[in-house]
């Protein structure tokens, strides 16, 4: 079977999402679902809303569940040692070195992701989970790539696991004619699906599934092949990650949060309209002449502001729209629905700072915990989880990092959550560690019972340092000590060597005395 007759198979499980879709695009930000025919030149015109409450809601919400999987100040993740699998002639004293170069691999990581793309895809990948409840993300060598839900289908087993994905993208024929030269252009009586559009233009079908512990994938044009195109990657590595925000048991795709507030947006949006519409009504101003009157309207339009013209100022009438109260009623409604519109997509309580800390990011992960239930669990299994596996993986094919031993010595942690904020909460946990003991036993204790070896390793790797050439080592200690030692009984014996020259010459005198008073003595 190809591609396009499976993608073609697999569309008709997507119909009602993908109407659901455009339907909640419509109310918040009309760009993000299009019809098929606005991705052709010449696009339609899109739609504006009335009201700006749900676009604001949508931008929002994605930044805050940015800002809780990818922490710009702080790591994600961490590499953690893993006591049963370590071998014991290892022992644990390497734990905190490995401590340290895993803080340096962290680092790589962080700072590859940071000077890539990956963020400004993956906002906008959240707003498409927010209003769509799906979206594809692609992990190839040139960044990252975003698929909305009507470029793409997927097919799950039993469990919820995607088993298969197929993509549709619209390429210029040229630029495939230029990287697939095997690509054999149809003949122009074949029947095609390109006919209503331009002839420089073709579909794109990515066909990629599940083959026991590896993904595989290729591409085709007009149901041919692209051998090029042929690609694979481990189970644990997967490239293509299948988002959604809502899981629901049973259905193949997510639903958005749009979805779930669908009937306020929509009330909000015919509220909004007739008050804009109403509020141009009111605001026009309609004079009137009576008809036995001796003022005439074309004079009465012609005057200016000041002017004097004749007439009586009965016989001029302005016509006024008596909608005060029902205008009043609509401002409640739009302001109760503005108000629960902005809790549920977290609008309120956002502090005014320049920078972000990282009790905020805690406080923003136990709000979308709260507020949104098991989102951030979902987002970290689908999203967080593979996309760290595939970036380790790559980073270690390119050289960027060590080979990680294998064995399972080294578990790879998403600390994004509620619970931790990666090293960050190493440091703090430590910090109080000590604090505790200096309170309870006294400042003493832990002089006694701590090695400051291992906490200003276990500090340093907490903060992301790289100790080298800049904390001495134990040894290095030793080796000052002694030196120290040394220079100081130096110095000492130099102090000391006038004093025991004076007691010689004491001594030398004492002796020349004592022979000098035997000489003295007459004989017996």
């Amino acid at each position: 079977m190809t591609a396009k007759s499976r993608y073609d198979r697999l569309s008709s499980d997507r119909s009602q999402f993908l109407n659901t879709a455009r339907q909640a695009a419509d109310l918040t930000l009309p760009y993000l679902i299009r019809e098929d025919e606005s991705f052709t030149k010449g696009s339609l015109k899109l739609t504006t809303p009335w009201q700006s409450v749900g676009a604001k809601g949508v931008v929002t919400l994605a930044s805050k569940l940015m800002l809780a999987l990818l922490p710009p100040q702080t790591s994600f993740f961490k590499l953690q040692v893993n006591d049963v699998n370590l071998p014991e002639e290892l022992g644990p004293e390497i734990r905190s070195e490995l401590d340290l170069s895993f803080a340096k691999v962290e680092r790589t990581i962080m700072e590859s992701i940071a000077a890539s793309s990956d963020r400004v895809v993956v906002h906008q990948a959240l707003k498409h989970l927010v209003v769509a409840g799906n979206a594809l993300i692609f992990m190839g060598k040139e960044g990252l790539k975003l698929y909305p839900l009507n470029r793409y289908v997927v097919d799950r087993d039993g469990n919820g696991n995607v088993i298969e994905i197929v993509t549709k993208e619209t390429i210029s024929k040229k630029l495939i004619k230029k990287n697939y030269p095997e690509f054999k252009e149809p003949q122009p009586n074949t029947p095609s699906d390109n006919s209503s559009r331009h002839d420089d233009e073709c579909d794109v079908y990515t066909h990629c599934t599940r083959d026991n512990n590896r993904w595989v994938w290729h591409q085709e044009v007009e149901d041919q092949i692209l051998s090029k195109s042929m690609s694979k990657a481990p189970l644990d590595a997967n490239p293509w990650l299948v988002l959604r925000f809502n899981h629901v048991d049973g259905e193949v795709y997510g639903r958005g949060r749009v979805e779930e507030f669908m009937g306020d947006l929509k009330s909000l949006e015919a509220l909004s309209q007739a008050l804009v519409e109403g509020s141009a009504a009111a605001a026009k101003i309609v004079f009137t002449v009576s008809p036995s009157s001796t003022t005439k309207p074309s004079t009465l339009a012609a005057a200016g502001n000041g002017a004097i013209i004749q007439g009586r100022p009965d016989d001029i009438g302005v016509v006024q729209v008596g909608k005060t109260a029902d205008f009043q009623t609509a401002y409640q409604m739009v302001g109760s629905l503005s108000q629960r519109l902005s809790e549920a997509f977290l609008v309120l309580n956002v502090r005014q700072s320049e920078r972000t800390t990282a009790e905020e990011v805690r406080m923003t992960q136990m709000e979308l915990e709260q507020q949104l239930g098991g989102l951030f669990s979902l987002l970290t299994v689908e999203f967080l989880v593979p996309y760290l596996n595939r970036k380790l993986n790559v980073a270690q094919k390119t050289g960027e990092i060590p080979r990680l031993p294998k064995g399972g010595i080294v578990k790879p942690t998403i600390v994004a959550g509620i619970n931790a904020l990666g090293r960050g909460q190493d440091r703090e946990s430590l910090g109080q560690f000590l604090q505790v003991i200096a309170q309870t036993m006294g400042p003493e204790a832990i002089q006694q019972f701590i090695n400051p070896e291992e906490v200003v390793k276990r500090l340093a790797a907490a903060s992301g340092i790289d100790v080298l050439n800049l904390v001495k080592s134990m040894q290095e200690i030793q080796q000052e000590q002694q030196q120290a030692m040394a220079q100081q009984q130096q110095m000492m014996a130099q102090q000391q060597e006038p004093q025991m020259a004076a007691v010689d010459q004491k001594r030398e005198q004492a002796a020349v005395q004592m022979m000098q008073q035997q000489e003295q003595q007459p004989p017996q």
